[in-house]
């Protein structure tokens, strides 16, 4: 770690600025804390997709269905995520650091792992509604 202008320490590996807080602690950084998120994320997004798939083809439904449905999920998960992503890294240092934007990221926060977690089963769900009888 750094010093950057201002006497906040940096993270070499991310080039993030950490602001102390006045007790010697590091404040959070919300756009290191959102790309965190975004990355645990997709990966319980693509474990969950990956078990909806297999036990729908398991279950006998049409082999191709599955498959296109995975490749609408991951088209459509990447960009989400992105924008979640791009939101928070546009701050600056000083509000990378700032308390007020708790509330704002605990709603995206919160919308993210929705996403992550209910858009696998739901899409499962309506292509078995579908074409389940097939």
């Amino acid at each position: 770690m750094g010093e950057a202008p201002g006497g906040a320490a940096t993270d070499r590996g991310h080039g993030f600025a950490i602001a102390r807080a006045g007790t010697g602690r590091r404040a959070r950084d919300w756009r290191r804390a959102m790309s965190d998120n975004v990355a645990y994320a997709l990966l319980v997004y693509t474990g969950l997709q990956i078990f909806v798939t297999v036990h729908a083809l398991r279950e006998g439904m049409s082999s191709l269905l599955p498959y296109f449905a995975l490749g609408v999920l991951v088209a459509a998960i990447i960009p989400a995520c992105r924008w979640f992503e791009r939101r928070w890294l546009g701050l600056s240092d000083s509000a990378a650091a700032d308390p007020a934007l708790r509330g704002a990221f605990r709603r995206d926060q919160t919308l993210l792992w929705l996403m992550a977690i209910a858009l696998p089963l739901a899409l499962t769900l309506l292509f078995r509604l579908l074409f389940g009888s097939e």
